[in-house]
């Protein structure tokens, strides 16, 4: 049985800073953040839950500590910008380190552990029904379902042939990595096989992604 992969986007083009624990990136995308701009408790929960699978009692201890005792409930709406520096602090536990590699393979877990929040939701349930075993069809629904989970941003499908597609996000706070790990783990949910997601940043908060599968 050949095995999914998942490709990040390597070589990184001139607009493609590193991504920082501390630094430009963070503040300047939580800088962008307005009051409107939310996203469900259920991925501040995530947080948690994919610390402790990973890290264990000692390594959740230490993020219940960086989230300053803060508790959220998983369908009420929680400003984005004050999920960005938990997630960031979460990506540095899941990824061994503040070094971009590091940062880029936690936030990358990270978004594969949303995923399988969501899709355990009633909406995520009814989006996975609906598109069967259909990946074209899942990537066809996928824009409304972020909807349902986030308030900021627009997406968009853009076909290449009937197994490739390139997904358009814009003004959309978390970086690519993240949402490779989205792309990648929901369409694997749902049997695809050999799927490949490359994310290729167009600005700070907007990113194209190459997706095919077999």
């Amino acid at each position: 049985m050949t095995t999914p992969e998942l490709i990040s986007s390597t070589p990184r083009s001139p607009i493609e800073p590193v991504l920082r624990i501390d630094g430009d990136d963070l503040e300047q995308r939580i800088a962008l953040a307005s009051a409107t701009d939310t996203c469900k408790g259920m991925f501040c929960n995530g947080l948690f839950q994919a610390v402790q699978r990973t890290q264990g009692p000692a390594g959740l201890e230490a993020f219940k500590a960086a989230a300053m005792g803060r508790k959220f409930v998983d369908f009420f709406n929680y400003p984005i910008a004050d999920f960005l520096p938990l997630a960031w602090a979460a990506a540095e536990l899941l990824g061994g380190g503040t070094e971009p590699e590091a940062l880029e393979k936690g936030i990358r877990s990270l978004g594969r552990q949303a995923t399988d929040d969501f899709l355990g939701t009633a909406v995520g349930k009814t989006l996975l029904m609906l598109a069967g075993s259909d990946p074209r069809r899942m990537m066809n629904s996928l824009a409304s379902g972020y909807k349902t989970a986030v308030s900021y941003g627009t997406r968009s499908v853009t076909w290449k042939t009937p197994q490739q597609c390139v997904f358009s996000m814009r003004r959309d706070f978390m970086p690519h990595p993240y949402h490779e790990g989205v792309l990648f783990q929901v369409l694997t949910a749902i049997g695809g096989k050999q799927v490949k997601v490359t994310g290729r940043r167009v600005g700070l908060l907007d990113t194209d992604y190459e997706i095919s599968w077999s």
